[in-house]
């Protein structure tokens, strides 16, 4: 599934929103086990990637920000392990298919 290109000649990038508040409804979320936020050095409390949103913004854009306490030049914690994001992946082309949910559109 692809979405409409809103910004011709841009790179367009997707990211789906992190919490630490519990889904109120099972299928808008997917927890990340605690070995994958481990390994990107993510806090220790429970965590879930939202699956019923996602924002798109410009890469590389004024949405990226240097990681607390990181190498100033470093934006991202790492990359999900292959087969959990593909279980993300799915889930979310699943649902959007379903809903007709569209990104949200990030400028700032």
């Amino acid at each position: 599934m692809s979405f409409p290109e809103p910004h011709p000649g841009l790179v367009i990038r997707y990211a789906s929103p992190i919490t630490h508040t519990p889904p109120e409804r099972l299928d808008d979320a997917i927890e990340i086990p605690t070995a994958t936020k481990q390994r990107l050095g993510l806090d220790t409390e429970r965590s879930w990637i939202v699956i019923s949103e996602v924002n798109e913004f410009v890469w590389p854009g004024p949405d990226l920000r240097p990681l607390p306490g990181r190498d100033q030049s470093r934006i991202v914690y790492g990359v999900l392990p292959p087969k959990f994001f593909d279980h993300v992946r799915d889930r979310f082309l699943a649902r959007i298919g379903r809903d007709k949910d569209a990104p949200v559109h990030r400028t700032e």
